[in-house]
Order: C-alpha cells, then structure tokens, then sequence
C-alpha cells in the first residue's frame, strides 16, 4: 500500500481529454504518468489514495503555448538582461493552466541572439517552478521587411544558412521552430537546414505568392506562424501564404486567439477550412503578461501596454491574453465544440512539434492537467508531471 501514497485522483463534473468528453470523470495518476481515464465509478478508492474532488469543474489536459515571447516581466529575447527570470515567466504561465511552453525569441543584432540563446538554453535547463520550458521559437530574422510587424526592420536580414546554423546552435538542441518567409532567396536551402537539424520551418511575416509557398511546403515546411499577421489579406485571384495554408492540411495554421489579432470571422473562416488537427492556438504574449500598464519590450522594440492592448508605434505587438481565456474564442467566434477548440491549445501544439507524451488524457501520457470552474472557467488547480504546482485556493489564503 505505501506505493498508492504517490497515486493522487482527480475528480470534476467532466473530462475534456480533448478527443471525447467524459462525465463524472476521474484520472488516477501514479507520479509523473497518468495511469487510467475514465467515470469515477470504475474506479476503487483505497484508503492510501489521495483524492482532489472538484464540484462545478472540468478538467482538460496541461495547455501548451508554442509562440510566447514572455510573461511576469521576463522576455525571452533578452534573457541575459531581462528585469526578470525565465522562473518568473513559468510560475505565471503555471497560474494560468500552462504545463508547457516555447521560450520565442525575435530578430535582433547577430551576436545579441547568439547570446541570448545560449543563455535562454541554460535557464531552460533548470528548475522551473511552473509551466515547463520545452522548446525554442526563432521568429526571425530571414523575415519580408515589409511584413515585420513589430519587429525591427534594421535587425532582419536575407537567408543566411551559416548564421542559421549557428543559431541553431547557440540553442543547444532546443531549437525546435523557426519563422521565416518562404518568398526570400535562400529559403529552400534554409528549409533543408532547419529539417536536417530537428527544426519546423515555419512561414510568416511574409509576400510570398502561391508559387513560392508551394514551392516550400514541398520542401518541407509545414507550420504557418500567426495565420493572417504578418501577410497579405485574402484575395479573389492572387493566391498567397494565408489563401494556401487555409486549404493546404499538409501546414498547421497558428492562430493568435486574443480577440483583437484576427477578426471573428476570420476565425470562423480559419476553423471552418482546416481540420481539428491543423489548428494551434497561440498567446503571442509579451513580458507585460501579469504586469501593470507601461512600457515594455519585446527584444530591442519598445511596446506600450495600456488595457490590456500591448502595441509598438500604433500597431498590435504581442498580447497580454493567455490560453486559458484564448481558447474559448475557437467556440464563439470559431464555433468549434469545446473538444475541438481544447484540442487547439493541448493536443495539437504537442504533436505537431514531436511532444506525443502529453496534451491528452489517456494512460501511460504526462500527467499535464487543468481544472476549471464550470461557468466562470476560473483556473482551480494546474498539475504538471503529476506535481500541483498551482492550487486557486492556496493562493486565496496568502
């Protein structure tokens, strides 16, 4: 018996696993796994077993954020000097019912990403108290100058496949996507780099017409960065990047789902054209995440955040809204069922970057949870590798 004492069972009103809805639901973790899924009466309850009951609550799988460049006053573009620590970043991010994150990094001087990397890769392999740091996101800099966005012109530059791989490199094998435009010379040979090395090419900030995004998604790159941000609007006869990738289901589509980025209905129109496993819902959430209104920054580009927009020079620069309030606009303005639009946020954002070991609630996966009041969709407890690392209740006491 003294092994149940590291079994714990949750029990809400209903599981979301994302693939099926459970009522009554429960799951039996033994440590870092979880053992079994399903209604609460095929379970025993021994008397060794610790039990965490919910009333008015559902239970999703971890949520895991593939483009955030910071949050608690960190920013993951200028880790060595940033006014606060990668920790910092995940403690938050666990307060919001994130259990995995990728630290995402812009464009900047050369030698200032190389440092920043290498430092953003040590902080990485250390002890985080929350959400777990899993991978690096590079946004730049082989990016279209007339669709930097935010970022700073003067810091991007043409394919380079010598600095790539030495970015590359400074990550330290973490380097898991990286956002280019698909129209720059050079992109081809960039695409076969980043594939050789366990790297997603991802295409954004871009021109690229029908032609050259096809020409890179045969390539290999199938992962679309902030699916209309940082590329030319739909059109009748000219086909672009957002036009393909809306109907290409060999590239899954991130979309921004902080309800200023993208239009209702062009969520509506993004859930209506790709299928349940093409859709990844991303924060883009800045240092300013959980910090008062003032001046940030994201890298070398100040940002201004003023409630709750956060915007460099008139233009929208990251968000200040998390996945755990993101993700229920893939149902109001997506119209997806609450399955679907969970799978968006967990599932899908895990396995399309080869982390198969969680995102869903099924024996033998990471014991990665989220509890949420039915209702209000309060966060009440986030599990991460089968340790609570964030309880709502606990917090109310201090």
């Amino acid at each position: 018996m003294a092994k149940n004492r590291d079994r714990r069972l949750y029990v809400v009103d209903y599981l979301i696993t994302p693939d099926q809805r459970i009522d009554n639901g429960a799951v039996l973790c033994e440590g870092a796994r979880i053992l079994a899924v399903g209604g609460l009466s095929g379970f025993s309850i021994e008397d060794e077993l610790r039990v965490e009951r919910f009333e008015n609550a559902y239970m999703t799988p971890g949520f895991v954020d593939t483009h955030i460049h910071g949050a608690g006053g960190f920013d993951c573009s200028r880790a060595a000097d940033s006014p606060r620590s990668m920790p910092d970043m995940s403690a938050v991010l666990g307060q919001r019912g994130v259990t995995g994150f990728f630290p995402t990094v812009v464009a900047d001087e050369p030698e200032v990403m190389l440092q920043n990397l290498s430092t953003l890769a040590a902080a990485m392999r250390g002890d985080m108290p929350g959400a777990e740091a899993l991978a690096i996101h590079i946004e730049g800099p082989f990016l279209n100058p007339a669709k930097c966005g935010a970022q700073m012109v003067e810091h991007l530059q043409p394919v380079d496949i010598n600095f790539a791989a030495e970015l590359i490199a400074a990550g330290d094998g973490l380097v898991k996507s990286m956002t280019f435009a698909p129209e720059l010379r050079g992109a081809e040979r960039l695409i076969e780099l980043l594939l050789r090395s366990g790297v997603t090419p991802s295409m954004g900030h871009s021109l690229a017409d029908e032609k050259k995004t096809l020409r890179a998604i045969d390539a290999g790159a199938n992962h679309c960065t902030h699916l209309f941000n940082g590329m030319e609007p739909l059109h009748q006869r000219d086909m672009g990047l957002a036009s393909i990738v809306l109907t290409d289901n060999r590239v899954t589509a991130e979309l921004i789902i902080d309800g200023r980025h993208v239009h209702p209905r062009m969520v509506d129109l993004a859930c209506r054209c790709k299928r349940a496993d093409r859709i990844v819902g991303i924060s883009d959430g800045t240092m300013a995440f959980g910090m008062p209104n003032g001046t940030y920054h994201i890298g070398p580009s100040d940002i201004v955040v003023h409630g709750g927009y956060s915007q460099a020079n008139g233009k929208l620069a990251g968000t200040t809204t998390m996945l755990d309030s993101g993700w229920h606009s893939l149902m109001s303005c997506g119209h997806l069922s609450e399955n679907r639009a969970a799978q968006a946020v967990t599932r899908t954002p895990a396995e399309c970057f080869g982390f198969t070991d969680r995102g869903v609630l099924l024996p033998g996966k990471r014991a990665d949870l989220a509890v949420f009041e039915r209702g209000t969709n309060r966060l009440l407890m986030t599990v991460r590798r089968g340790e609570i690392i964030y309880k709502a209740e606990e917090e109310n006491e201090h």
